[in-house]
């Protein structure tokens, strides 16, 4: 049986003082998550939050007539589930899996009891949240100010970064519902791209060639959303780095292990 991937995968998981991380590591379940899986909808009640691993989830806004369009995704880089602890409990977004892969999923009392420590996992993820509106955000400007170019560069950029090849699993008409525009814009959109020589596309797999091509073509709105996620989580990158060079046997001392700034109180 293949084993699960290491939680400190993810990004929030690794970047938790050894405490917190060992206090949460028995009740974190290994979730695999398939394309497609609707993790709640519009105005449910959350079970759990999810910290994916290899997966990455999208959140969608669903209009009164059915049509949607991505207003956030989630990857290693973060959680699904904040309205558990920003008081809300409920919220207006539908929750599926744009990339099927693997995740962690922690049931919502444990993690509100940990929010209420008032303790490092708050203020994780607090900032967190910062992140993941000024996504929210740039993505309402993007759709609203930049070409549909533009868009799907900014889209397949923060896709590649949640994933450890350039190849994606995905349909031009999935890709038109996470934008929220119609199929034949996509399929122009992608067809300058390969034209350019930047991806490839063939029966429902986009292959990156150029990363650099597409970081040329991409509006600001790419580079506001990642300077923002290193702003407010710097911590979370460089422990995850440390940590994935260690075996797994290794992970829990190197958790316990002081930070450089010295140790942990």
């Amino acid at each position: 049986m293949r084993a699960s991937p290491s939680p400190i995968q993810n990004q929030l998981l690794a970047a938790l003082p050894a405490a917190e991380f060992e206090r949460l590591a028995p009740h974190l379940e290994p979730v695999e998550l398939l394309l497609g899986d609707v993790l709640h909808e519009s105005g449910g009640l959350l079970q759990h939050v999810y910290f994916p691993t290899t997966a990455i989830l999208s959140l969608h806004y669903v209009m009164e007539n059915g049509a949607s369009s991505e207003i956030a995704g989630v990857g290693n880089e973060g959680m699904l589930g904040i309205s558990l602890f920003m008081g809300g409990n409920t919220t207006p977004s539908r929750a599926v899996v744009q990339t099927g892969g693997e995740g962690y999923r922690l049931k919502s009392q444990l993690i509100l009891q940990e929010f209420k420590r008032a303790g490092p996992m708050q203020q994780l993820l607090l900032r967190y949240t910062q992140a993941l509106i000024t996504q929210m955000s740039q993505t309402a400007a993007c759709n609203r100010h930049h070409s549909l170019v533009q868009q799907l560069c900014r889209w397949l950029l923060l896709t590649l970064d949640r994933m450890p090849t350039n190849e994606l699993i995905m349909t031009q008409e999935l890709v038109a519902s996470m934008l929220g525009v119609r199929r034949e814009g996509v399929t122009e959109a992608a067809g300058k791209l390969q034209q350019a020589g930047v991806i490839s596309y063939r029966r429902g797999h986009i292959t990156v060639l150029d990363r650099a091509g597409l970081e040329v073509q991409v509006c600001e709105c790419y580079a506001v959303v990642k300077k923002e996620f290193a702003r407010l989580l710097p911590q979370a990158t460089r422990r995850q780095d440390s940590l994935l060079q260690i075996p797994a046997a290794q992970h829990s001392a190197a958790l316990r292990a002081p930070s450089r700034s010295g140790a942990r109180k």
